[in-house]
């Protein structure tokens, strides 16, 4: 498989294609986005002042309200500051060069978001056995108000997370790597293994990490062939919207979810029913905007 439209994510990461840039910019990342997270961390009670900082607190650690919720997602905008100094300062390269050409990368979101809506309007409408069927969660009203803040905090999120694996480290390994062995596997498993959480998942937390790693395979394999992150934000966009604003389980980060499945992310037998499923969209959206991108 040739992936020539990669060369334009590629070409800006060659000139600092060493392995030592690449590990000193990881090195660098971490902190200073611990540092900023703290910094925002500190700044929310006195932006909320002590007396509604007291009442929404409890929510947003445990992210099961719409406020607990949006402060959660906001914290990705951290992560794209920190990735910018990073980029600009290790490896001398602005975010734009990690994104691709703006025009061709919103184009190209564009048409991916819409393969996406369709196929998720699809899924939608195939009836769910009862045992794991969502109930309501949040009032019609209260989602919808919320709804306009919580579309830019969850693409801050997914927008973070592509810049991170699919722009800044596959384009560095792949100017060091030619094999995409190597720069779709890595990120990929560094981006399951950063969904390992045995606190929340329990025993089947192996499960959700084998399928974000071909989350992360498909996402790839995506930005490497139209050569942008535009397709693979498309396809995280719409799958963390389901997952978060429309049906999330019960008790995890559902705060701002118009409904809830009757099951904990640690029920073994649900997650078990369901993962095949989510499979099968993955690789129909993977299929769908492949489709809506072609020539």
């Amino acid at each position: 498989m040739r992936y020539d439209a990669h060369e334009t994510l590629v070409a800006p990461a060659r000139a600092s294609a060493g392995l030592n840039r690449l590990a000193g910019g990881i090195l660098l990342l971490v902190p200073l986005f611990l540092v900023l997270s703290f910094a925002y961390a500190t700044l929310l009670p006195v932006l909320f002042g002590p007396e509604t900082w007291a009442r929404v607190q409890d929510g947003v650690n445990a992210a099961d309200t719409p406020t607990g919720v949006l402060i959660n997602l906001a914290t990705f905008g951290l992560l794209i500051v920190a990735l910018g100094i990073v980029a600009r300062i290790v490896h001398r390269r602005g975010l734009r060069s990690i994104i691709g050409p703006l025009p061709r990368a919103m184009r190209q979101f564009g048409r991916a978001l819409g393969a996406m809506v369709l196929l998720y309007g699809v899924v939608g409408l195939i009836p769910m056995p009862e045992s794991v069927a969502p109930t309501p969660n949040l009032a019609a009203a209260t989602w919808a108000k919320f709804l306009i803040p919580a579309l830019v905090a969850l693409f801050l999120q997914v927008f973070a997370e592509e810049l991170i694996f699919r722009g800044y480290l596959q384009s560095q390994l792949a100017a060091r790597f030619a094999s995409p062995v190597v720069w779709l596997a890595v990120p990929s498993v560094v981006f399951a293994l950063l969904h390992f959480d045995v606190t929340n998942y329990g025993g089947n937390a192996w499960i959700v990490v084998a399928w974000a790693a071909m989350f992360g395979i498909v996402a790839g394999d995506l930005t490497a062939r139209f050569g942008t992150l535009g397709p693979a934000t498309a396809l995280h966009f719409i799958n963390n919207f389901s997952a978060i604003l429309i049906a999330a389980p019960d008790g995890m980060f559902d705060g701002l979810a118009l409904y809830s499945y009757p099951f904990a992310l640690d029920d073994t037998r649900a997650i078990t029913a369901m993962m095949p499923v989510d499979l099968l969209v993955l690789f129909c959206g993977w299929l769908a905007i492949r489709l809506a991108l072609r020539g």
